[in-house]
């Protein structure tokens, strides 16, 4: 018998608004889909967040014994400013101030964003598809939709035609929005002269003269809109309907809500079974954001290089931090907070190392003590499978470090136990620490040693770049390039680390 047969899981199914329980369309399987990032800039906060709450899903579901086909997606076209069809491609727009090759863009942001989420011990995605890899895909989608009636094309654009899917009575159904609402907030964009319907969005925008990533198609050269690549490479490698698809809540809307009336459009179903979105984050309070001072890339969160920051936070303090929420809950970033966590995660790893090293004297008599390790036990699945509740979870670890510790003073309560009930909870503290929560052993003090020194390399580079003593500002870049660490010069200044 598999685990999950033991042991269902609950989700919350943000299109119903309901904890529902877990029903695989295909018994045994369970496809995921994430939106991962739009790569026009380094990792942040949020992209960690998305991604630690599905890596868990991904790693809980596989510890049950699911076989999971995970999809998390590189935006790298279509995306412009507003999330709309207006703007420049933030991508085309990075390349532009930074004078590199959009595809430079792309890569160095895709590299930094995996670098990222190694460091962070994010399983890497089954597959990782990205827009500009499949655009055969989204023109054939874009066909579907237009010859089910459901889109129209002008001037080499195409559009979706949302006033006749308004008749399905399902639009606003995942986010809520009201159209009368929304078309009160609708103010004249690009292209609003071309839409029969304001609230129209753009499955296929022809490309201005100016505009450098292009593809040939029916309507003519252009790119493809955001929403319509989610739903062209979701369809591709996890069929209509699949069962999971992820995001952060503020993909609700426009984002997942257009790929919703894209499915029935194409497909004349909805694409996903249930919705899953994770809540967003503060910095002391306050929404992060450049203007404000107080946007942290993850890096520097590793490096302690940003004014805000008391110190560096190695990746598995952020990971533990994050875990300590529900991943449907808001969560605030503070340098006490982290500080906290920090302390919290070294008691949980020194209590594994000390439970890794004990061994039970031997004795098979059941006890008293044995329904108590039991019932650690089948907490942690209580809690886990309970819509994933990392929260609770690690409140049963801590009781379970707790116990660990009585184990330690006092080796004659060991003799309380059967070796049956230890070894079962000693084998489920190890497991929901490192492969459900993902929570691994750091080297710290190489950590911190590495960080040091290269921010002692990082303010001597400034202050040749300051001098105009280019000859040695260029020699530290490039040893450190040879020993694998890229240095990164912002706009503003700042200077940041990634290894290669």
């Amino acid at each position: 018998m598999q685990l999950y047969e033991k042991y269902p899981v609950y989700l919350t199914n943000s299109l119903t608004r309901n904890k529902e329980k877990f029903e695989p369309i295909t018994p045994g399987y369970v496809g995921i889909y994430l939106c991962g990032p739009t790569v026009y800039g380094d990792p942040h906060l949020g992209h960690a967040r998305s991604a630690i709450s599905f890596d868990i899903v991904n790693r809980y579901f596989r510890h049950l014994g699911y076989k999971v086909r995970y999809v998390r997606n590189i935006t790298d076209v279509g995306h412009l400013e507003n999330d709309a069809d207006e703007g420049e491609d933030k991508i085309l727009k990075k390349a532009r101030l930074e004078q590199l090759e959009p595809m430079q863009v792309v890569q160095l942001y895709t590299n930094s964003y995996r670098r990222a989420m190694e460091q962070l011990n994010v399983l890497p995605p089954d597959i990782e598809p990205t827009a500009t890899g499949h655009i055969i895909e989204q023109i054939e989608l874009t066909k579907k939709i237009l010859e089910q009636g459901l889109a129209y094309e002008v001037n080499g654009s195409v559009y979706f035609d949302l006033k006749k899917y308004l008749a399905t009575g399902k639009y606003g159904e995942l986010s809520g929005k009201v159209v009368e609402d929304l078309l009160v907030n609708t103010r004249d964009t690009e292209g609003m002269e071309e839409k029969r319907f304001p609230l129209d969005f753009a499955l296929w925008k022809k490309a201005q003269p100016q505009h450098i990533m292009r593809w040939p198609s029916p309507w003519g050269e252009g790119f493809p809109g955001w929403h319509i690549e989610c739903t062209a490479m979701s369809a591709k490698y996890l069929g209509v309907p699949f069962d999971i698809h992820g995001g952060g809540m503020d993909l609700q809307f426009p984002h997942h809500e257009c790929e919703i009336a894209q499915g029935f459009g194409a497909f004349g179903k909805s694409p996903v079974k249930y919705w899953m979105h994770n809540n967003m984050l503060t910095i002391s309070g306050q929404k992060m954001a450049k203007s404000l001072g107080n946007f942290i890339n993850l890096q520097q969160f590793f490096t302690g290089n940003h004014p805000l920051l008391a110190q560096a936070y190695s990746p598995m303090t952020i990971r533990f931090f994050m875990l300590q929420a529900h991943y449907r809950s808001t969560l605030d970033f503070s340098n006490e907070a982290l500080q906290a966590a920090e302390k919290a995660l070294k008691r949980l790893t020194n209590s594994l190392t000390t439970l890794q090293k004990m061994e039970h004297p031997g004795a098979n008599r059941s006890t008293e003590l044995d329904a108590t390790l039991h019932s650690y036990v089948e907490q942690l699945y209580q809690n886990m499978s309970d819509d994933f509740n990392t929260a609770k979870t690690l409140a049963v670890l801590f009781d379970m470090s707790a116990r660990i510790n009585e184990f330690k003073s006092d080796r004659t309560r060991l003799y309380e136990t059967s070796t049956e009930a230890f070894q079962q909870f000693k084998i489920a503290y190890e497991v929901f620490i490192q492969d459900v929560l993902g929570l691994k052993e750091e080297t710290g003090q190489d950590h911190q040693l590495l960080e040091g020194t290269l921010r002692i390399l990082i303010e001597l580079r400034k202050k040749a770049r300051a001098e105009r003593n280019f000859a040695l500002s260029d020699k530290i870049r490039d040893d450190l390039k040879a020993l694998g660490i890229q240095l990164m010069d912002g706009k503003d200044g700042e200077i940041n680390w990634t290894l290669e």
